[in-house]
């Protein structure tokens, strides 16, 4: 239950879940038909005015083989006379290919360019591309839209709305900067206030007592008065039987997340859904639970309730710290609960799995190698696989808060993985390698870190660390057994050994090198008259619980263009998985760029273009994007892994 309206305008907006049942429809209908959506809001936030009430889970992953009709909701040109909305049937017959695929354990030994023809169908569902996307190409067009197209056929219209020139840019470039402590005398409370206010996100973590746990901005004594009124508030609704779920301050949206003794709080100006706010908490709770474990949690709060637990999670902050920071600057693994894959050909992949299991030791788990934050092999039980959620945590332990990279040589780090299980540890051997440096074995045992459970050996990252991490390979053994630490290590060991004597590593170098593929060597301009109107796109392949996307370069180079486009993708996943939209297509043309959002079975894709794009080319870039997926699949996706 949603906080109901005050009559103060300090609190000028909430939901409550009456609203949601009485004016859900209307409200979603209303933005998705409208026929002038802009990316921009007053805030200069580039969102799109659709659904604020996603229906999505959090942390999904787990794909659905449920067939239904594909609904295709338009947004029509300034000009025309009203929307349409089309339908096409789907066939409900089961896919075996696919279902048959999902299952498969096995790498198939057909070539690169034929593992996904055999398999699964992405786009042949028999007719042509009107049928597929609800004649969303047959659509007229006015002479007036046409002329207004041909006015924005300029090099970069994203220059306009990503641009660095105004006030949102400004804000967002101070995001990120620490606000300092009150001093004694309290002299600077005010200057440390107007700071504090003038972030564009926050997050608090504290206890049902009311005692801070963390904070992303400001001290304990800044932030107390407010922890104070939000616990008072979700008291309230407590001694109501009731739960405080989310409510409205002035521009700001508060998510509250209450997980036993523990109330999580988000607050964001960046348009963000609720739901898409209480999937950042929901990760920040699992990062606590992968420090203390829920039953250890538990017991503390069960012998004293007023525990204050920042010092069973001190040095952890760092790692709560980088996770807010990667919400608030866009991540594209977050929103669609998935992970990225290093693109390498199959064959050189299947050399990797290989060495993988040849020195495989008795107590290995899990078994990863991971290049710049994309995962490059994986080594797992037959029946057991990773949670994506608990792999963000790795990597963002890994690669974001640099705190384990800074530390160097080797570190044995236990760790829960909430998604695997919530009432034990792990243990994580892990070791950076450079492939470009000698590919001897490290001599490391003069410089193993070990860390316990109680208090985990992490610090910020060192000056040194924050350089590129595309020239490091991190290896990761995990295993159940505490005292594997010898036998992880001979098995990195081996390990290095293999890649070395197979070359691995020089193709794993490469492919870093590389980097992603642009969006115009993905849809060539050749499909067009005119250059490609495709600047970027998402696509999540929903039963490898992984996703691909081109390099930001050359139309979203800037921060704060990246948090704009993923400010896009986030409302057109809102609109998408909206219970009372319940669409299959979204497509939503605005002043500064045309979007397009498809979700199958299969597959999510979504897709900004330049303004002006006609539903026709938005659905031709479409499905060459499906095109050049079906075709390298097993290059950008891990299919199966190394299985034991």
């Amino acid at each position: 239950m949603t906080a109901p309206d005050p009559p103060s305008s300090d609190l000028a907006r909430s939901d409550t879940g009456d609203e949601l049942k009485n004016d859900g429809d209307a409200d979603t209908l209303q933005s998705l038909r409208s026929g002038n959506i802009n990316l921009l809001d007053e805030r200069g936030i580039g969102t799109l005015k659709l659904s604020k009430r996603p229906s999505r889970p959090h942390l999904q992953a787990r794909p659905t083989t449920a067939l239904s009709l594909a609904d295709a909701q338009s947004d029509v040109p300034d000009g025309e006379s009203s929307p349409k909305s089309y339908v096409k049937s789907l066939s409900r017959r089961p896919s075996h290919a696919y279902l048959g695929r999902a299952v498969s354990g096995a790498a198939s030994e057909a070539g690169d360019t034929t593992s996904v023809l055999s398999y699964a169908p992405s786009v042949d569902f028999g007719g042509p591309t009107e049928s597929l996307l609800g004649n969303i190409s047959s659509h007229p067009v006015t002479p007036a839209w046409k002329a207004l197209s041909a006015q924005l056929e300029i090099d970069n219209p994203f220059d306009r709305i990503f641009g660095d020139d105004d006030i949102f840019s400004g804000q967002f470039a101070q995001e990120f900067d620490e606000v300092g402590d009150v001093n004694r005398e309290g002299t600077n409370e005010e200057l440390l206030l107007n700071e504090w206010k003038a972030k564009l996100k926050h997050y608090f973590i504290f206890s049902s007592s009311g005692k801070p746990i963390w904070s992303r901005h400001g001290d304990d004594q800044l932030i107390s008065s407010y922890i104070g009124i939000i616990q008072t508030l979700v008291s309230f609704y407590q001694g109501a039987k009731d739960e405080l779920q989310a409510f409205t301050a002035g521009d700001a949206r508060f998510v509250v997340v209450s997980k036993g003794h523990l109330h999580l709080v988000a607050i964001s100006k960046m348009g963000e859904s609720d739901d898409q706010l209480r999937n950042q908490l929901e990760s920040l709770y699992m990062q606590i639970l992968s420090t203390l474990t829920l039953p250890s949690m538990e017991k503390m709060f069960l012998n004293r309730p007023s525990t204050d637990l920042r010092r069973p999670l001190q040095g952890t902050e760092v790692l709560l710290d980088a996770l807010a920071d990667g919400f608030t600057r866009g991540s594209p693994s977050t929103l669609l609960s998935s992970l990225e894959c290093l693109k390498l050909r199959k064959s050189h992949r299947q050399v990797i799995n290989s060495s993988l299991l040849k020195v495989r030791t008795p107590s290995l788990l899990y078994g990863l190698i991971v290049a710049d934050a994309r995962l490059v092999s994986v080594i797992r039980p037959k029946k057991h696989s990773l949670h994506p959620g608990d792999l963000h945590l790795v990597f963002n332990m890994l690669f974001e808060a640099g705190s384990i990279k800074a530390g160097g040589g080797e570190n044995w780090i236990p760790l829960c993985l909430p998604g695997f299980n919530n009432t034990g540890y792990l243990y994580m051997y892990v070791s950076f390698i450079n492939p470009s440096a000698t590919l001897d074995v490290p001599k490391s045992s003069s410089s193993s870190n070990k860390s316990s459970p109680s208090s985990p050996n992490l610090r910020p990252p060192s000056s040194h660390s924050g350089s590129k991490h595309e020239d490091e390979v991190a290896i990761i053994l995990i295993s159940a057994n505490k005292e594997a630490f010898f036998e992880l290590r001979g098995m990195r060991d081996a390990l290095l050994l293999q890649m070395k004597s197979n070359n691995s590593l020089a193709m794993i170098q490469h492919s870093m090198h590389v980097g992603r593929p642009t969006t115009s060597s993905i849809i060539p301009s050749g499909i067009t008259a005119n250059q490609s109107v495709i600047r970027h796109f998402l696509y999540k392949s929903r039963g490898n619980v992984q996703y691909m996307m081109p390099s930001y370069e050359p139309h979203f180079h800037t921060a704060v263009a990246k948090r704009r486009l993923m400010s896009v993708y986030g409302e057109l996943s809102s609109a998408l998985h909206s219970k009372a939209g319940k669409c299959k297509v979204v497509h939503s043309v605005g002043r500064d760029a045309a979007a397009l959002a498809w979700e199958t079975p299969l597959f999510e894709l979504y897709i900004v273009a330049k303004p002006g794009t006609t539903r026709e080319l938005l659905a031709k870039g479409a499905n060459r994007v499906i095109h050049c997926v079906r075709r390298e699949e097993e290059r950008v996706f891990i299919i199966g892994g190394a299985v034991f």
